[in-house]
């Protein structure tokens, strides 16, 4: 498919190359890159070791920038020796197409007009993933994937692992921590962390079972893909949350920040009551060194004002913690009977914890939900009476 002459004007006004990462593909390879020639003679292509007929076929396309790995070193790496040459090159952007014919090269320009309407984002094409003929492990893997994402960076796409994507080139992050597939996830989270733009734009796509060759590896991807996102999940609620938090605390003003973000904001009375009862719920519950992951997690998932839940978890701030310990081995004392019971005064230790360590746990879920439902509800009253005063001095 010809590019039509406003295409062709727009193509010719972008300086951006496309790169072709291709492993073991060679029923498809020469397609793509035939198809890819109709829109742009700037192709990169790396060939990641392959052991079949792609050296053979590349030999066609001399004209083209290739680069040829010794052996196969995975995705990722590809990727990033693809990058380096293009940035070499002075490319402002680069398009990646995958070489399994998944993808239509007539969605170039599709790409290139998206990133003149907003300049330097990373563009992720969307496929259909209900069509016929994709694989159920892919699915799957796209939900699982995009879930995280949204959890990592609070942006909602609809497809996170497609590999035909735009990148704006000289903005993405350098340094990354993966080779392999899970790359492509990494590298969107890391450019969002950054404050890149990242957004999805409908593709086509093609699984034709005959021809496609996928090389993931279902248990060894997806446990890397679980280990990278472990690391930034952990990486996001230890540092780029509170860092983004204080840092649009402190460009709005604290003062302003907390009465418009934190107590203004959109969500009901009912929201805020249930962001406040989840924190209350999680900061004295017995999940000490997990509270903080549990709590973003649910208000995530809940869709609840985290900041709220964050704020109200510290009813287990380390002055108050002896008075929940207390609290929780009193409530649950009423529920679990022991052999030697626990005397709660002063002279109680951390021996005498453990040893009923039933009790305490019992006890903790017990007065979390108690209180998380008591102060929810005492929450809401106040709020939705605060607003209707506030409506009527209007």
């Amino acid at each position: 498919m010809k590019p039509t002459i406003p295409q062709q004007e727009l193509l010719h006004t972008t300086n951006f190359c496309v790169i072709v990462p291709t492993y073991n593909n060679h029923k498809t390879l020469k397609k793509v890159l035939d198809s890819i020639l109709d829109f742009t003679h700037n192709i990169i292509i790396v060939n990641d070791g392959s052991t079949d007929e792609t050296s053979q076929i590349l030999k066609q396309y001399e004209q083209l920038t290739q680069i040829h790995h010794a052996k196969n070193s995975g995705k990722g790496i590809a990727l990033r020796n693809g990058f380096k040459k293009a940035i070499e090159m002075n490319f402002e952007y680069a398009i990646t197409i995958d070489s399994d014919g998944q993808h239509f090269a007539a969605d170039i320009p599709s790409f290139i007009a998206e990133i003149q309407k907003e300049p330097n984002s990373l563009l992720i094409g969307s496929r259909n993933m209900t069509q016929e003929n994709v694989p159920k492990k892919s699915s799957f893997g796209n939900k699982f994937s995009n879930f995280w994402f949204k959890f990592e960076t609070g942006i909602q796409l609809d497809d996170t692992q497609s590999g035909f994507r735009l990148y704006p080139l000289k903005l993405i992050p350098k340094q990354y921590y993966t080779n392999k597939f899970e790359f492509e996830i990494e590298v969107i989270v890391r450019s969002a962390w950054k404050g890149i733009v990242v957004k999805n734009i409908p593709i086509q796509v093609l699984y034709d079972p005959e021809e496609r060759v996928s090389h993931f590896r279902p248990f060894k991807d997806f446990t890397r893909i679980s280990i990278l996102n472990t690391v930034l999940v952990i990486n996001a609620l230890l540092y780029i949350k509170p860092r983004d938090f204080f840092r649009k605390a402190k460009k709005k003003g604290f003062k302003k920040f907390f009465l418009e973000d934190i107590l203004e904001s959109s969500d009901s009375n009912f929201k805020k009551s249930a962001a406040i009862a989840l924190g209350i719920f999680i900061g004295i519950s017995p999940f000490w060194g997990f509270q903080t992951v549990l709590l973003f997690f649910f208000a995530a998932v809940f869709k609840l004002n985290k900041v709220i839940a964050y704020l109200s978890s510290n009813v287990s701030f380390p002055p108050f913690i002896p008075f929940v310990i207390y609290g929780s081995l009193k409530m649950g004392s009423y529920f679990v009977s022991n052999d030697v019971p626990l005397v709660l005064d002063s002279s109680v230790t951390l021996d005498d914890i453990q040893k009923n360590a039933t009790q305490y746990i019992v006890g903790s879920l017990i007065l979390a939900s108690v209180l998380a439902l008591s102060v929810g509800c005492i929450s809401y009253l106040l709020l939705t009476a605060f607003s209707s005063k506030n409506k009527t001095n209007l």
